[in-house]
């Protein structure tokens, strides 16, 4: 039965005030306040409006899942949500698969046109829709040294044929890249396979449509849904941990997968054996096929990974220093990187400013004082004076010698992004040096490191080896 619109009226506005009590009023005012409703008539499907599609991303990237359990919960009947760009012919971006009648109406242009490639599955029963995300495919993950073995394990598990494993089961900490891989491993399975039956979920989703389903005494149809999936895949299994009743259904589906030989995908903030509330006959059956962790990413991962972040921002003026900043203080979660770079681009956009050092620290000060790890300046003059062969003594000196004044100069600049301190501050550690002595040896560095490799070679290398 379709929700009508005074029904999806009323449901937004007990929406709206949950988002901007859970949100808190800084983050609701800016990214969630200017969404509307958009009415449609009678439909299944809520549609949400954005003024520009840098907000539609941001949103539809972090509160997709939240604003569709919000609906659901309000409105049983609603069968997806699309969060858009309202602009005078709106595209819309389905996030969550529509219902239909057996024979659909074909899709205006406009919407043909957007719709990406990779989830080419109009043909499909609409239930049978994963909600998949386009930026998400193998292409546009950066493989390094810390998530290679998930990577090609990910890509193995989407190759045709009888699978070489299953379940697969990777974790890392938030933000890592495990929901990119396992929506590109959605992506390339539907490519090879296109009628296949493909179901992607958070286990908190999991949860909440299985209490849904036993509150409407209808389990048959759930589990026949899950069940009868080519591929399912479930990210954060920690959520349904210590909940007896939910854990027994996820037992039983993942014996079913795993009896019919078919794909299975799990992932985690933890491996199976650290989920402490999780059932020990699941940990076993996760244990059966390949856990494969991905672990923080260096720097040079994390720089890559702003270069490839700033090719999808064509527009985007921002200075190297800018970026090596990001990567350095930011080191934890891709995610937060990401985000820190979309903040300071929305930010110079919204304001009409130039991307620089200053700008960036005075718009994400909060943000680097949270990641950064507790460099010491005495750790940097130890690491600087092994690195250049001298004595901790002869940075501090009034030595003048270019053998000792450049090292002294890039530990200076290393003091100045990798610390909190004040320019005085730093000053007096090196030997009681004017502030103005500091600010000469930063902007001397950065110029150096754009024509002397050796110089940016040394930089990052030491920026590295703090940050392990």
């Amino acid at each position: 039965m379709a929700v009508t619109e005074s029904e999806a009226q009323r449901a937004w506005a007990r929406v709206r005030s949950n988002l901007r009590e859970s949100a808190g009023a800084r983050l609701f005012e800016q990214w969630l306040k200017p969404m509307e409703l958009i009415e449609d008539g009678d439909a299944d499907t809520i549609r949400l409006g954005l003024p520009s599609a840098f907000m539609t991303n941001w949103v539809r990237n972090h509160y997709a899942d939240r604003l569709m359990l919000e609906f659901r919960a309000l409105l049983p009947n609603v069968r997806g949500v699309s969060i858009e760009t309202r602009v005078a012919a709106p595209v819309a971006v389905k996030l969550v698969a529509e219902t239909s009648a057996p024979v659909a109406p074909a899709p205006p242009p406009s919407f043909q046109a957007a719709l990406p490639l990779s989830v080419s599955v109009a043909a499909k029963p609409a239930a049978e829709r994963p909600t998949l995300d386009a930026r998400f495919i193998f292409d546009r993950f950066v493989v390094d040294a810390a998530n290679r073995v998930a990577f090609n394990a990910a890509r193995a598990l989407a190759e045709p044929g009888v699978p070489r494993f299953s379940p697969l089961f990777l974790h890392s900490g938030t933000g890592q890249g495990k929901t990119h891989l396992m929506h590109a491993i959605g992506h390339a399975f539907l490519a090879q396979h296109p009628d296949a039956t493909v179901i992607c979920m958070s286990a908190e989703r999991f949860m909440f449509d299985f209490v849904a389903a036993m509150r409407a005494r209808d389990t048959h149809s759930f589990k026949q849904r899950l069940r009868g999936a080519d591929l399912l895949l479930i990210d954060d299994l920690q959520f349904i941990a210590g909940k007896d009743a939910t854990q027994e259904e996820f037992f039983h589906t993942v014996n079913e997968i795993m009896s019919a030989g078919k794909r299975l995908v799990i992932s985690a903030d933890r491996c199976p054996q650290a989920l402490d509330g999780v059932e020990a006959r699941i940990v076993s059956r996760m244990s059966v096929g390949l856990v494969a962790d991905i672990k923080a990413p260096d720097l040079t991962l994390r720089r890559t990974i702003l270069d490839r972040k700033l090719a999808d921002l064509p527009e985007a003026k921002v200075p190297v220093e800018v970026l090596d900043l990001l990567a350095a203080r930011i080191h934890a979660n891709i995610r937060e990187l990401e985000g820190a770079l979309n903040r300071v681009v929305a930010y110079a956009q919204l304001t009409g400013d130039s991307i620089d050092m200053d700008f960036a620290v005075a718009t994400l000060g909060d943000v680097l004082r949270g990641a950064q790890r507790r460099v010491t300046i005495d750790e940097i003059q130890k690491l600087v004076s092994q690195h250049f062969e001298l004595k901790p003594l002869d940075l501090v000196s009034a030595r003048r010698s270019r053998a000792v004044a450049r090292p002294r100069q890039i530990a200076m600049y290393l003091a100045k992004r990798l610390t909190t301190r004040s320019l005085p501050e730093i000053g007096r550690k090196f030997g009681g040096r004017d502030h103005s002595t500091v600010i000469h040896a930063v902007r001397k560095i950065e110029e150096l490191r754009d024509q002397d490799r050796d110089i940016d070679a040394a930089v990052r290398t030491l920026m590295r080896e703090l940050e392990a």
